[in-house]
């Protein structure tokens, strides 16, 4: 028997941590289409906040994690900039759920990651991505400040840790099963 498919994306905004959220949880090498950040970029990339970072997905990040012999997740990440967002609607297609990872620093970087999925009706959780391990707001501060449906679960992850991650893709695929009628509980 083939095993079950189950897509998610792993999106927001610009320099939120997308790739290494990927990259950090996958089984496999990550596909990635990152390339350098040029001069011809900065008028319209903004890197306030994110001044060190040097490269950018360009198209897409793809990983895959392996539940068990039954189910097997494939993770998708989004470019970032307004520029490639046409991909997004390709990407999207067919995923069970989202991951919006959130930069607390930046916050309204992901202000249309969030408008994207619900204006779609995908399940998706906030990530709030802990860089340096802190975050200076509270979880309903962050809900307030991207006007989140109080359904919508708050987690903070450190997107380079594969614990963090794998935690993080639990507590969606609970959030998206607890959207279907004939389940509950949590996942183990």
């Amino acid at each position: 028997m083939e095993p079950q498919s189950v897509k998610i994306v792993v999106a927001g905004g610009f320099g939120t941590g997308k790739t290494t959220m990927v990259g950090a949880v996958s089984e496999i090498p990550p596909l990635t289409t990152e390339e350098l950040l040029t001069e011809a970029s900065t008028p319209v990339d903004d890197l306030a906040g994110i001044e060190r970072k040097t490269n950018t997905t360009v198209a897409l990040d793809f990983g895959r994690i392996t539940i068990n012999s039954d189910v097997v997740l494939y993770l998708f990440g989004t470019p970032g900039q307004d520029r490639f967002w046409f991909m997004w609607d390709e990407l999207a297609q067919g995923a069970v759920g989202a991951v919006v990872l959130v930069d607390p620093r930046r916050l309204p970087a992901s202000f249309a990651a969030v408008d994207y999925f619900e204006n779609r009706g995908i399940p998706f959780i906030v990530a709030i991505n802990m860089f340096d391990g802190r975050c200076e707001y509270g979880d309903e501060e962050v809900r307030r400040a991207l006007k989140l449906d109080p359904a919508v679960p708050i987690v903070r992850c450190d997107a380079r840790d594969r614990e963090s991650v794998r935690t993080t893709l639990i507590r969606l695929t609970e959030h998206t099963l607890a959207r279907l009628p004939a389940f509950s509980g949590p996942v183990g």
